[in-house]
């Protein structure tokens, strides 16, 4: 089978369809386009494939330093897993959770923690008009919801404020944002998160493990999908070869890379909005593309894994899910492979102060977090590796974006329209599972359909 190449020949490459990206997204359009019989280039401007999808080690096992989680009705990725012989595992769910709470540490069962009698109404009030909104906001078309120039207008931290949320939930929503779109509730739009958690079937679709978007992961990684995507392509896929230019004419696009250049008929582009901004497009695309690139940010995210012998907190009754409303690790999960061991935690954790401490800072506060939630045991791991994805080098940001208010009634029209031969794809565009894996399985599936039609 043919690897992947790092080489292109001196003479642009003919073909009839470039996609920039080997994310999910553009694995998938290509894999797509070539089972149709297209011939196919991918330029990958990082040194492996999978973009998001990251698959580190700690303790010599395999864990997901980006994308993790696999849940019901993400149809798309697991049909996909499920084709090229990657299972899954549930993820652990066994056991008392446990939250650190306004200085107390303390144990509850479901999603949601029973901080007060008062407390619990007012969450479960907020809840309730929450996913009544996100059900009347149209997927495909959220700018045409009754209400969405209000809730663009809006902040998700200003709505909260508007319906008198208690202290509390704003807290508990606090979490909920920086872990799915890595940002504070003043910075994502209520449109937006209400759009969101639709297209993830709802707040409890969105939160839940059992049932939920967390319900599974892949033993061996995220990224194994990616990487048996790719071996099918094998040089269709060249690395190291971020897109510089993209020039548009009478035959189609000539893409250029700094591995060589393509002339093609179409060229999908499968990366985040606000790295669009990152390629010269000649002649420049209309003034609402670029605005768009400057108005879809991405969020920012890290993670922290700990290794221990064993998974000692399930010995002590709990189940390894935490939340914790001090720094930097505010939610947790156990990832551990086997019950009588290694035990694994892996811990999302806040990057505002997080990614520019050096190395033994970030260890030494992440480990006494999760000492906090699970004992002193925690400070002696086997093990310890963590991931800032706001600092990397090439396309730095967190899962998804972080859609700021006033975005979608600007500029979401323009999210994936086509400008000419110019096609787009990625999980921000898709409209089921924003923002997760399964989105980028099916936004490639949808660009590949719309230029297998035109071709």
């Amino acid at each position: 089978m043919l690897g992947l190449t790092e080489d292109m020949p001196n003479a642009p490459r003919v073909v009839d369809v470039v996609v920039v990206g080997a994310g999910f997204a553009g694995l998938v359009a290509a894999r797509e386009l070539t089972r149709q019989g297209h011939d196919v280039l991918v330029f990958e401007g990082r040194d492996r494939v999978g973009g998001r999808s990251f698959t580190g080690s700690v303790a010599g096992l395999p864990v997901d330093l980006g994308g993790t989680f696999v849940g019901p009705t993400q149809d798309a990725v697991l049909a996909l897993a499920a084709e090229l012989g990657i299972a899954t595992t549930p993820t652990h769910d066994d056991g008392k959770n446990v939250i650190r709470w306004r200085g107390r540490t303390r144990s509850y069962t479901g999603t949601i923690p029973k901080l007060s009698l008062t407390g619990l109404l007012d969450i479960g009030r907020l809840r309730w008009q929450f996913d009544r909104i996100a059900r009347a906001v149209p997927v495909t078309s959220p700018c045409d919801a009754r209400r969405a120039r209000e809730l663009d207008s809006l902040s998700l931290g200003g709505w909260l404020r508007s319906v008198r949320a208690s202290a509390s939930s704003r807290d508990l929503m606090t979490i909920m944002a920086r872990v799915t779109w890595g940002c504070e509730l003043d910075d994502v739009s209520m449109l937006h998160a209400a759009r969101y958690t639709h297209a993830a079937g709802g707040m409890d679709r969105l939160l839940d493990v059992e049932n939920g978007a967390q319900q599974d992961h892949f033993p061996g990684g995220t990224q194994q999908i990616a990487k048996a995507a790719a071996a099918e392509l094998g040089a269709r896929v060249v690395l190291n070869a971020p897109v510089r230019r993209i020039d548009r004419h009478a035959t189609g696009v000539t893409v250029i890379s700094d591995r060589g250049q393509a002339d093609a008929g179409f060229v999908i582009v499968a990366i985040p909005p606000a790295h669009r901004a990152s390629i010269e497009f000649a002649p420049p695309l209309p003034v609402e593309y670029q605005q768009l690139a400057g108005h879809w940010p991405q969020g920012r995210l890290s993670k922290a894994y700990a290794a221990y012998s064993t998974p000692f907190w399930r010995a002590n009754g709990f189940s390894g899910q935490a939340l914790s409303d001090q720094g930097p690790v505010f939610i947790t999960f156990d990832v551990s492979p086997h019950a009588d061991g290694p035990g694994i935690l892996m811990g999302f954790v806040d990057a505002r102060a997080f990614d520019s401490l050096p190395g033994d800072q970030r260890r030494r506060d992440a480990l006494r977090c999760f000492a906090a939630l699970f004992g002193d045991e925690a400070l002696e791991p086997l093990d310890y590796v963590d991931q800032r994805w706001g600092t990397e080098a090439f396309a730095p940001g967190g899962p998804t974006a972080a859609v700021p208010p006033g975005s979608w009634t600007r500029f979401g029209s323009w999210l994936r329209e086509p400008v000419g031969p110019i096609h787009w794809a990625g999980t921000e565009t898709a409209d089921e599972w924003t923002g997760f894996l399964d989105g980028a399985v099916r936004s490639g599936q949808r660009a590949a359909a719309a230029v297998s039609a035109l071709l």
